[in-house]
């Protein structure tokens, strides 16, 4: 044994591992240089040889082969009869034992009649997908909903007021019931409120108006500055004033409401040196009495804009720090009565056609002749905020999130804001819970109710966390709309084929044709869903049913969203859309649970990176053939040497093969390897978050998707740039973090260069 021992010991020494350098280029030509380990390259050295040249190993003696077969024939027999012995002994005593138990009158188990408790989860086989959407629609119906619905609504539900306080504790009971094990996550945010003893106040001559609506966050003090009106404060509308004339540096701009956010329309007006703004609904947008008041706000960020980039925790000192999504200058809004006051005596230039609203008796002239004050009042307060989780917490993957949400607070009732939302999610975990309950549900479902904060973005995006909002889901009857990422398109769009309502599928509602351009909507900045998608980089959806040839419902951010106003919207059938709402809400969350394979399409996202690049590329090559005549001459002598639109060009088919690649792989697994699904996953997971831009900070640039996201790091903008000394950089880091994305998603760095 002791020379078949030394043997084996000197034929194993006698293999060495080696290291590969990649040599710097010579002459065009790349070299790989193969060097063995110390002693060999020693060994190499004195025999006169190249350390870079591996010798053949030393042919081994044939007695040693001998003695080496024979040690391990010796090995094998020596097993062999310890194990026969073993197994023998194993089965006397088996044996012995069972007699004995059968003696005693009880009855005998073999290994042949063994089956799992019914109650553990590898003994339940998974239901397949048909199985799963009938036993939702069953668990998920009108007739719950009615008292459901009752039971969340409130008459007021402020942020941090006492009858949120009172919704809190309704949903963590609702949880509790469900076997949930909630919990409470508490946070102390600034808020902004009116002041009670200065109320705010716009001065147009003899007219002195004080409006009960107001935009949190706004910019306080008094300004004075000529009217000026911009239609809905679009970059398209403001540059329509310039072409005619109208100067906005220190104007007071008046908006009206729609077509895209409050804080998108005060950012804008802000950019073009306006010194104030003043949104009203017009009639032609909203169905309004002329007196209903406006809530919103115009902070162009999330959560607490007094701590950017993380959440308010109490006792924890954080630097002095503002929001880059702050408005700089005072917004009001005001009502339809008070804005036909102002637009009656505006004077000024005609407007266009598109300008031109729904107010009895107003020409709607642009303004520039008559001067108007704006004075701000708002006072910041400290409130205890509330957000609501629940857990279902999955067998094979607990570690991987599948988050529904729902806002619980409003302005004013805020009854399809936030009482059906609510409603919606408590009835989906209810049912969810039932459903799982002993089965094997394959990812944990994090169900959650919460105020504006958004507190645990980051703990969620290290979790690889698919999010679905319940905000604004039922604002009518008879169509549907959705913002989401491309990654979840193709489930979206099989997710409306398969839930039935009664007028049809959710997919037939909406009629024939492109549905990517009649349903799907880009996400604003106001959206819940936005700062998981473009901040963190989760793969987000939100939804909402409406009446047809609407694209939302008329009454969010004003004391008329009531449960009369929902019900008119609804033909009285808001049980039937808060079920249907929660049947489609479940499906998508089930689907994502149900297999192995997360449903993500990262083909889809190929379509939406070729046109961004495109855009971007065709603006890069209009810059870079400006003549030497033109008026950008002196502007950009030097400034474009060493741009290439193709940078991006070939960032975007490095993108395109890494997609196929992955959709290859995937077509090639076996996906009831849960190993193999879950690394498969983990690729298709840092698609989203490799679209942040590493180059920006989260600080001044919350929203750093270079797809998706707000700033000069995004696609969006070098298609539309005028700054010349910021092209080079732009383009460089835009480039780089696509190329990053197609990388991340080979999965194998050592795959790199082969395949993309």
């Amino acid at each position: 044994m002791d020379r078949v021992r030394s043997a084996f010991n000197r034929m194993v020494q006698s293999e060495r591992y080696s290291r590969f350098t990649l040599q710097p280029a010579v002459d065009g030509e790349r070299h790989i240089e193969v060097k063995l380990s110390e002693d060999a390259a020693e060994a190499g050295d004195s025999a006169g040889g190249s350390p870079s040249f591996r010798p053949a190993p030393r042919r081994q003696p044939r007695s040693t082969l001998c003695y080496l077969a024979l040690g391990t024939l010796l090995i094998f027999v020596t097993g062999y009869v310890l194990g026969y012995i073993s197994h023998r002994e194993k089965a006397v005593e088996a044996a012995s034992c069972a007699q004995g138990a059968e003696a005693a009158g009880h009855p005998v188990v073999t290994p042949d009649d063994y089956s799992p408790d019914d109650d553990s989860p590898e003994a339940n086989a998974q239901m397949d997908w048909e199985d799963v959407t009938q036993l939702l629609t069953q668990k998920l119906t009108s007739q719950d909903f009615e008292k459901t619905l009752s039971d969340f609504d409130s008459p007021r539900r402020l942020a941090g007021s006492a009858e949120d306080v009172h919704l809190v504790n309704r949903v963590f009971g609702a949880f509790k019931d469900a076997g949930m094990d909630p919990w409470n996550d508490v946070h102390y945010v600034q808020l902004q409120t009116p002041d009670s003893l200065r109320p705010n106040r716009v001065v147009f001559g003899s007219d002195v108006f004080e409006p009960t609506g107001y935009l949190a966050y706004s910019a306080t003090g008094a300004v004075q500055g000529e009217l000026v009106y911009g239609n809905y404060g679009r970059p398209e509308d403001l540059d329509v004033l310039r072409s005619s004339g109208v100067g906005l540096s220190g104007a007071v701009l008046l908006l009206r409401a729609g077509k895209i956010s409050f804080a998108e329309q005060v950012n804008n007006a802000a950019a073009k040196g306006a010194a104030a703004a003043l949104i009203y609904p017009d009639s032609q947008d909203y169905d309004y009495v002329a007196d209903t008041a406006l809530y919103g706000h115009v902070h162009l960020g999330s959560g607490d804009p007094y701590t950017p980039g993380f959440p308010s925790f109490n006792h924890t000192q954080f630097p002095p720090a503002n929001s880059s999504g702050l408005p700089k200058i005072p917004a009001q809004t005001i009502t339809a009565s008070m804005a036909l006051a102002l637009l009656q005596k505006i004077g000024g230039p005609e407007s266009a056609a598109s300008f031109k609203g729904g107010l009895v008796g107003v020409a709607y002239r642009l303004g520039g002749s008559v001067n108007v004050t704006v004075e701000v009042n708002n006072v910041l307060v400290n409130k205890e905020l509330h957000n609501v989780f629940g857990v279902i917490k999955g067998f094979t993957d607990p570690d991987r999130y599948v988050v529904l949400g729902a806002q619980r607070d409003a302005w004013g009732k805020g009854y399809a804001r936030a009482t059906v939302g609510t409603a919606v999610l408590v009835q989906l975990a209810r049912a969810v819970r039932e459903m799982v309950n002993g089965n094997d549900e394959t990812k944990t479902a994090r169900i959650r109710v919460q105020t504006p904060e958004e507190p645990g973005v980051r703990q969620l995006e290290r979790r690889r966390v698919r999010e679905r909002r319940r905000h604004r889901v039922a604002g009518g009857r008879g169509s549907f709309m959705a913002s989401a990422s491309p990654l979840l398109y193709s489930l979206l769009e099989n997710t409306m084929r398969g839930v039935k309502s009664p007028l049809g599928s959710v997919y037939d509602m909406v009629g024939t044709g492109n549905w990517d351009a009649q349903i799907l909507k880009p996400m604003s900045s106001d959206d819940p869903a936005y700062p998981f998608l473009a901040f963190s980089g989760i793969p987000s959806v939100s939804f909402h049913f409406i009446s047809p040839g609407t694209e939302a419902y008329s009454y969010y951010g004003t004391n008329l969203d009531s449960v009369d106003h929902l019900a008119y919207q609804t033909n009285h059938r808001t049980g039937e859309m808060a079920a249907l709402a929660a049947q489609f809400a479940g499906q998508m969350a089930l689907r994502l649970v149900h297999d192995h394979l997360i449903r993500l399409d990262v083909g889809r996202y190929s379509n939406v990176v070729t046109k961004a690049v495109s855009r971007a590329y065709r603006r890069v090559q209009q810059l870079t053939k400006v003549g030497p005549a033109s008026a950008y001459e002196t502007r950009t002598s030097g400034q474009l040497k060493g741009v290439d639109g193709n940078w991006l060009n070939r960032a975007r088919g490095s993108f395109q093969r890494a997609a196929r690649g992955l959709n290859t792989d995937i077509q090639n697994t076996d996906l009831t390897d849960v190993e193999a699904a879950r690394i498969l996953n983990d690729r298709l997971m840092t698609v989203e978050h490799s679209l942040l831009s590493p180059y920006v900070s989260p600080l001044e640039t919350p929203f750093r998707h270079i797809l998706l996201g707000r700033g000069a790091h995004t696609l969006a903008s070098v298609a539309e740039t005028d700054d010349m000394e910021q092209l080079h950089t732009q383009l460089a880091l835009a480039t780089w973090t696509l190329q990053g994305c197609a990388n991340a998603m080979v999965g194998n760095i050592w795959d790199l260069d082969q395949q993309i």
